[in-house]
């Protein structure tokens, strides 16, 4: 079993060498067919059965929004032992993201900058991926608005991913903090989002009456100001939104060759400092997901000590692939 962990971290390696999204799409692709041939990678040896948000995690370590963004890969993920996995972002329809090249690494760091831009299959699509799937792991969906909807109008995408997703999602998760839709942003101020989390909570109490209760997360910006930190907080609270993820990828990096948000080993310490912020600003009962810079089982036990009751991976398993979920969850 290690033995074909470390090799499928060496073929990880190697896919270094092919352009970023090639490389990604492939990595995927080999994990499906290891899975339909019926090879395990990594068996979990030490379940938590952790129970947050009324679901039971077979474990803390989950797999960040971005890596499956259409639901195509849902049960070999599962089957690396994740305790749960977020799909997309999703938007109403479908789009085709930012113009290519849009993926880029920074090797020496073991970073990468991306301005994707919501690249999807649409919503649609999603739901017919997920609403028959039977997975250890609990499945979370992110939903975004499309790029060429005005910022005014974005509620209205919002409202129309909630209710696709609603039935089918074990948690959905509120995409306003992606550097790569303009204006997306603007939705971490006051001005938008206390009409838009009223709204959505609106429309989760009423699909909950229907499908039983789902929790609503928000996920947030590394670039975020101390105010609208603040405001978020205690709007998220205030309405009864059931956690808030932190972070997304910061723009404020040097590469500045490469367009988009920064991920990997260069966020870890810049969204932790929101994340302990939050933290301080929450209280200890309110849950927080801790997303940035995992590299390795201590930088996921930093994320716990700095406040996150769960914690996403994303970049680690690009540069270290499967190993990386094996030594995370059994040591």
């Amino acid at each position: 079993m290690k033995i074909l962990i470390y090799l499928s971290s060496v073929f990880t390696a190697i896919l270094r060498f092919l352009p970023a999204e090639l490389s990604h799409k492939l990595a995927l692709e080999g994990l499906n067919l290891l899975y339909k041939a019926g090879i395990q990678l990594i068996k979990n040896e030490n379940e938590d059965n952790l129970v947050l948000l009324n679901l039971n995690f077979r474990n803390k370590l989950g797999l960040a929004a971005g890596l499956d963004k259409n639901g195509d890969y849902i049960e070999c993920l599962d089957s690396l032992g994740f305790g749960f996995i977020e799909l997309g972002t999703v938007t109403p329809r479908p789009q085709k993201g930012n113009k290519r090249p849009r993926l880029f690494r920074v090797k020496s760091k073991e970073a990468l900058v991306n301005s994707m831009g919501f690249n999807n299959k649409g919503v649609s699509y999603l739901v017919s991926k997920v609403k028959n799937i039977k997975i250890k792991s609990k499945i979370g969906i992110s939903i975004g608005k499309n790029f060429d909807t005005p910022i005014e109008d974005s509620l209205n995408d919002y409202k129309f991913c909630l209710e696709a997703v609603y039935q089918y999602a074990d948690y959905v998760a509120v995409n306003i903090s992606s550097p790569n839709t303009v204006g997306l942003r603007d939705l971490e101020t006051a001005k938008y989002f206390e009409t838009l989390i009223v709204e959505l909570k609106a429309l989760q109490d009423n699909l909950s009456s229907k499908h039983g209760h789902k929790p609503l997360l928000i996920k947030i910006s590394p670039d975020i100001t101390d105010k609208d930190l603040m405001d978020v907080a205690r709007i998220s609270k205030n309405n009864g939104i059931d956690g808030i993820i932190a972070t997304n990828t910061t723009t404020s990096h040097v590469y500045k060759n490469f367009k988009g948000g920064l991920s990997g080993r260069p966020l870890f310490e810049i969204s932790n400092k929101i994340l302990a912020n939050l933290r301080s600003i929450v209280g200890p009962e309110f849950l927080l997901i801790g997303s940035g810079g995992v590299m390795s089982k201590v930088m996921y036990e930093k994320k716990i000590e700095q406040g996150a009751d769960l914690v996403q991976i994303y970049t680690g398993i690009i540069y270290k692939g499967p190993a990386l979920v094996d030594k995370i969850i059994n040591g």
